[in-house]
């Protein structure tokens, strides 16, 4: 394959950013965009010399070489099944849906597909992160602290829970990532929320969210989130391990050891672009570097979820026990 031909599933800002980064390939080309908002479609569609398709179908017959779904949450599910079904390969920005039930059978169907796929965790491309993972080798995490501290951003779907999760599933999930990643899989976490909406008309979020994380190997954490402030204040980590203590987050990463501290700097930037190149790879033939395919986004995504879950319950949330009963979210609350 010379070049890969890219349809686009929604016409947002991520769209438009994927877009950017796209056109900038010179083995890409544009097919395409739809968009529930025809204008927004056509908008971005001539930004880029590509075609406006009317919906998911008649870009899917146009014959992309993949396609990108960049959806709110609450409107994964339907592209994400036809895109399966005509066996393209497929790219999904995060959060993969606004409740697990979704996710899991589009996870079933990309499994039975052996479909290609990533998801845009782009955090997982910057260079800080394997250095962090080099320096933690054999030494157990003891304890991780994980936060996103932000504003509520200027889209009227974000303030709804049944719309975007709630800025754990939406913004955090990040965060939980990366958790993941560095540390290992949560086995139970216990979360509360304050009750307490942003002044946003509409809004039935938790402003600010803490949450207390047990892990398989010993290791506890916690996670804060809030989307009280006017800016993006802070997201990213911290972990201590045996004589260390690492602070990581998109701009850099400061070491703190027996051989005193030391930053260095990221490129969250670069971590956009290199997602994207790595897919685009993959689907070309050319590379294998797509570091979170559907399948381990699910996982992150059930873990997003059972924090949510537990402060809307008050409840601990285990994550290593089969489910109990049929929940929105497929995980087990304790009674």
């Amino acid at each position: 394959m010379r070049t890969c031909r890219v349809g686009l599933v929604g016409a947002g800002g991520v769209a438009q950013r994927h877009a950017r980064v796209l056109g900038g390939f010179a083995d890409v080309e544009l097919l395409g965009v739809t968009d529930v908002v025809p204008e927004a479609a056509a908008e971005l569609a001539d930004a880029h010399g590509a075609r406006t398709f009317g919906d998911v179908g008649e870009l899917l017959a146009a014959g992309p070489d993949a396609v990108y779904v960049c959806v709110p949450p609450f409107a994964h599910g339907p592209a994400e099944e036809a895109v399966v079904a005509a066996g393209v390969p497929m790219f999904v920005e995060k959060p993969v849906a606004v409740d697990l039930v979704t996710a899991e059978r589009i996870a079933d169907l990309v499994a039975g597909r052996g479909l290609l796929t990533g998801v845009g965790h782009h955090w997982r491309y910057l260079p800080v992160v394997q250095q962090a993972r080099e320096l933690l080798g054999d030494r157990p995490v003891r304890m991780v602290s994980g936060a996103w501290w932000d504003k509520v951003p200027p889209v009227a779907w974000w303030s709804r829970r049944d719309r975007s999760g709630g800025p754990v599933v939406e913004q955090a999930a990040h965060v939980l990532d990366l958790i993941r990643c560095l540390v290992g899989e949560a086995t139970e976490v216990t979360a509360y929320g304050n009750g307490t909406p942003p002044p946003v008309d509409g809004a039935d979020i938790d402003s600010v969210t803490t949450a207390t994380l047990r892990f398989a190997d010993g290791a506890v954490g916690t996670l804060t989130a809030a989307c009280v402030l006017g800016w993006k204040h802070r997201a990213g980590l911290e972990i201590l391990a045996d004589g260390l203590a690492l602070s990581l987050s998109e701009d850099g990463l400061v070491v703190r050891d027996a051989d005193g501290e030391r930053r260095f700097d990221a490129d969250p930037e670069a971590a956009r672009v290199a997602v994207d190149r790595a897919f685009v790879d993959a689907v070309r033939g050319v590379g294998d570097d797509v570091r979170v395919p559907y399948a381990e986004a699910l996982r992150t995504q059930r873990l997003a979820l059972a924090v949510a879950d537990s402060a809307r319950t008050g409840r601990p949330v285990r994550l290593d026990t089969p489910v109990a009963a049929p929940l929105a979210t497929g995980v087990t609350v304790d009674a």
